[in-house]
């Protein structure tokens, strides 16, 4: 573990702006839930993508090389034709997991409601 500075949300020169653009992201977060969902184990990237409706080839592995780069997610390669690739959460993708879920289960508790505020934000002015 590196004993570096925490990171301040509010220094416009922290990059904790940029960690919470990677890690805030719905496929970072369905990502995280479907590996968490495997741990110990790995989840080959064709199964990830099964498991994550409408996420294209192409967004899913920026996203895992995201969550890898972070040191958040591992790859394996398994060096066969065609190679096999498999990622698992590391210890601190495993301490990921536990604050996206109170974030996604926030966010599908109240989605009625942001819906309905959306509605009636998008109503014209004399409508109201």
């Amino acid at each position: 573990m590196t004993t570096a500075r925490r990171g301040d949300l509010f220094d416009p020169g922290c990059p904790t702006r940029q960690l919470l653009d990677r890690i805030g992201t719905k496929w970072s977060s369905m990502a995280v839930k479907v590996l968490a969902e495997a741990a110990p184990g790995e989840v080959r990237f064709a199964e990830l993508q099964r498991a994550m409706p409408g996420i294209s080839h192409k967004m899913l592995s920026v996203t895992l090389q995201s969550l890898v780069r972070d040191g958040l997610a591992a790859r394996r390669v398994e060096h066969t034709v065609p190679p096999r690739v498999h990622y698992r959460l590391t210890e601190l993708g495993i301490s990921l997991e536990g604050p996206l879920a109170v974030l996604r289960s926030w966010a599908e508790r109240h989605m009625a409601e942001i819906e309905h505020n959306n509605r009636l934000a998008d109503e014209p002015a004399g409508d109201r």
